[in-house]
């Protein structure tokens, strides 16, 4: 079935249908766009969406993020559909750590615990003694009793922020984000110039250099109530754009403003092309077809539940 797609409300309404006849649940990351946010049954951080896909009851659980997002709900959701609006949807950070290369690394240190970020593939997850997200890392990591070096990927910039907010002894993988690695200190600095009285906030993924001028640092969800609480009215955002819709909901009356990024053809701010990847269209058509389907391999999936299981209960 072709919908018109000049018609966006007729295509808000056949979404809403298809997820009530087939008792099917959307579940949005803060930086999808604006109209699948408000198609979205829950908008959050890769933790909020890593908890409201352990706890639901619908028949199919459409994720609207990137394929890593989309392995985990599986992972969490064995018996249940989990479908993704465009599965070439991947993740920079995720594609830094290819599966072989990481069980090398891993070898080297023999008895250490290995902790990985969650934007990382099933396989990854599943060489792994517990997973985090930014919302709990630090927390995670200190609830870690060893004398051995931990192992942290794939990010090495929020495994950087971690070493100096927890003192402990981290081996870090070299991976980064394509968003969070493309800030520039010098426009933000200018920007700062313009708007003085502006607290500048970032997500631990940025490198070292940007962390170190930032007001707060936290996750995407800590980013907004960061926002929510503070008197300040102004605010310079370094993450992905798409955070700053939620953002202003939350706040209408302040002034947020996107982080620069080197390259600005389109626009200052960053945005990632994966996550841009997913469209009102084909959230539509995967619904219809349900043929945008996540599989992982049950020996991959049952190793990496473990791993997410206890950054769960460690989260609760």
């Amino acid at each position: 079935m072709v919908l018109d797609i000049s018609r966006p409300q007729l295509l808000v309404d056949s979404i809403r249908q298809l997820k009530k006849d087939k008792n099917a649940i959307i579940l949005a990351h803060y930086y999808q766009s604006p109209d699948i946010q408000e198609v979205s049954d829950m908008v959050g951080d890769s933790l909020q969406m890593a908890q409201y896909a352990a706890s639901a009851k619908a028949d199919i659980i459409i994720v609207a993020g990137v394929s890593f997002m989309g392995e985990t709900a599986k992972i969490l959701n064995p018996t249940r559909k989990v479908l993704l609006p465009d599965l070439l949807a991947g993740c920079s950070l995720a594609d830094s750590c290819p599966e072989d290369e990481f069980r090398k690394f891993i070898e080297q240190y023999p008895g250490s615990p290995v902790v990985t970020y969650v934007n990382c593939s099933a396989e990854i997850k599943a060489m792994s003694d517990v997973v985090c997200t930014s919302s709990n890392a630090e927390k995670i990591i200190n609830s870690i009793q060893t004398d051995k070096p931990i192992i942290f990927a794939p990010d090495i910039n929020l495994g950087k922020y971690l070493v100096w907010k927890t003192g402990r002894d981290l081996v870090l993988w070299k991976g980064s984000c394509l968003v969070h690695e493309s800030f520039s200190i010098d426009k933000i600095l200018d920007l700062h110039q313009r708007y003085p009285r502006a607290k500048f906030i970032a997500h631990p993924e940025s490198q070292s250099h940007i962390l170190r001028i930032a007001s707060y640092i936290g996750s995407t969800k800590g980013m907004i109530e960061f926002v929510k609480k503070d008197p300040s009215q102004e605010f310079i955002v370094a993450t992905e754009v798409g955070i700053l819709y939620q953002m202003r909901k939350e706040v209408p009356n302040k002034v947020l403003i996107p982080a620069p990024a080197y390259q600005n053809n389109i626009c200052a701010c960053s945005e990632c092309p994966y996550m841009k990847m997913n469209t009102m269209e084909k959230l539509y058509q995967c619904l219809l077809t349900e043929e945008q389907e996540v599989v992982v391999e049950e020996r991959i999936r049952t190793k990496a539940a473990l791993a997410l299981n206890r950054m769960m209960d460690l989260s609760n």
